[in-house]
């Protein structure tokens, strides 16, 4: 399996405060690589640094085989990394149709925004079903939904999602995990899923990593980490 993404020694934080050291990890095509980890632990931090829109201290990113390295946000997305941040941030006052058009900003994706529209809606009814609502009325799933249709019509090889089942209650939960598995496997997809639910992330990637105060203390299949004293520990309650 080739890497679409492979990030060596990455350092980065806020002004001189430093928050990643040295974080190294890989996501293959089609692969759902989960990272795992308490607030506070740089999760959110690795996605920013990743997807340019916070500046790295030092290390390499390499996305699609190309060096990655001080790519601002916007080019990023359009060539294929495309983030889904915490909560989503839909702009509330503007319709779901509206929000999705805006995920189709890049000449590419505008290029075939009808087309993506069409495979949205179908991959996800509700939010044909609620295209012209605005989207602050949406359910909190629903939000979430409306989130990852968004980045999908900008045509993603790796979607990064941060923290997608936080808020949501647990029938939700279980279905924004399903919808991201329905899109690995009709789309291809790679994802890099950022999660404090341990349980289902672990069940819903291959890999995972275990991120601790900007280091990763743990790595390997997410079969193993289910199984590890430590990770039920620390992050199951068990």
């Amino acid at each position: 399996m080739s890497d679409v993404l492979k990030v060596d020694d990455l350092r980065s934080g806020y002004g001189q405060l430093p928050v990643l050291d040295g974080v190294s990890l890989t996501v293959g095509q089609g692969e759902i690589v989960s990272v795992l980890g308490a607030n506070g632990a740089g999760k959110t931090t690795l996605l920013l640094t990743i997807s340019g829109h916070l500046p790295a201290f030092g290390g390499d990113v390499h996305f699609d085989g190309k060096s990655f390295d001080r790519v601002p946000a916007h080019e990023a997305a359009a060539r294929g990394l495309v983030m889904v941040p915490e909560g989503g941030r839909l702009f509330p006052f503007m319709t779901v149709l509206e929000n999705l058009e805006l995920g189709a900003y890049h000449p590419a994706a505008r290029a075939r925004m009808a087309q993506s529209l069409d495979e949205v809606l179908s991959l996800f009814p509700i939010l044909a079903e609620r295209r012209g609502q605005l989207a602050g009325r949406l359910s909190g799933g629903e939000r979430q939904m409306c989130a990852v249709a968004r980045a999908m019509m900008s045509l993603p090889k790796l979607l990064m999602l941060d923290e997608p089942s936080l808020g949501l209650a647990p029938i939700m939960v279980d279905k924004v995990f399903d919808m991201v598995r329905s899109l690995v496997a009709q789309k291809g997809l790679s994802v890099l899923l950022v999660e404090q639910n341990v349980g289902n992330a672990l069940h819903l990637s291959q890999r995972a990593y275990v991120l601790e105060h900007g280091h990763i203390v743990k790595s390997g299949p997410s079969a193993d980490l289910l199984n590890d004293p430590d990770v039920q520990r620390s992050y199951m309650g068990l």
